[in-house]
C-alpha cells in the first residue's frame, strides 16, 4: 500500500537548518534567528490539511515515509517511520523528528536526517525568499 502527497512552499534568507533532532515545513511568512529547525515556509498545506490516504498509511504499523525536498535542481531523501499515535492534526505547521515524540505537528518519527543533516547546497539554495521549494510524501507499507 502506497499513498502519496505534496507540499509546495519557498526559502527565507533566514533559513539556518542547524536543528539536531527535527525539521519543520510551516504556512508561516516569518522567521526569526531561533528558528533553526524550518526548512521552508509559505507552505501550502500543514499537518491537517494531509491527504487522508496519507494519513491512513502513515498511521499503520510499519509505515516507511519517504520524504524528497527538492530545491532549484538539487534534491535530499529523508527516510522515516510512521505511527498509530500520529494526530496529523497541527493547522500551521508539520515536523518531521529523529525522535519517537509525537504532538500534532508530527508528520513523521525515527529519521535518518534532522536539519542539520540536510545538504548546505540544498540549504544555501533555500535561503533565497523566491525559491520554490518542493517536498513529497511517500507513505509505504
Amino acid at each position: 500500500m502506497r499513498a502519496t502527497d505534496v507540499i509546495y512552499a519557498h526559502g527565507h534568507r533566514l533559513v539556518k537548518a542547524e536543528h539536531r533532532t527535527t525539521f519543520e515545513i510551516t504556512r508561516d511568512e516569518f522567521l526569526t534567528e531561533q528558528g533553526d529547525c524550518i526548512i521552508a515556509l509559505g507552505a501550502d498545506k500543514a499537518a491537517a490539511d494531509l491527504h487522508v490516504d496519507f494519513k491512513r498509511v502513515a498511521r499503520m504499523e510499519d509505515a516507511e515515509i519517504t520524504i524528497i525536498i527538492e530545491a532549484d535542481g538539487l534534491s535530499e531523501v529523508v527516510k522515516a517511520k510512521g505511527d498509530p499515535r500520529l494526530s496529523f492534526i497541527d493547522s500551521n505547521s508539520m515536523v518531521v523528528r529523529r525522535s519517537m515524540y509525537i504532538c500534532g505537528r508530527t508528520i513523521a518519527v525515527k529519521a535518518d536526517k534532522a536539519a542539520a543533516d540536510l545538504s548546505r547546497s540544498l540549504i544555501e539554495r533555500i535561503k533565497d525568499p523566491s525559491q520554490k521549494i518542493k517536498i513529497t510524501l511517500i507513505a509505504t507499507v
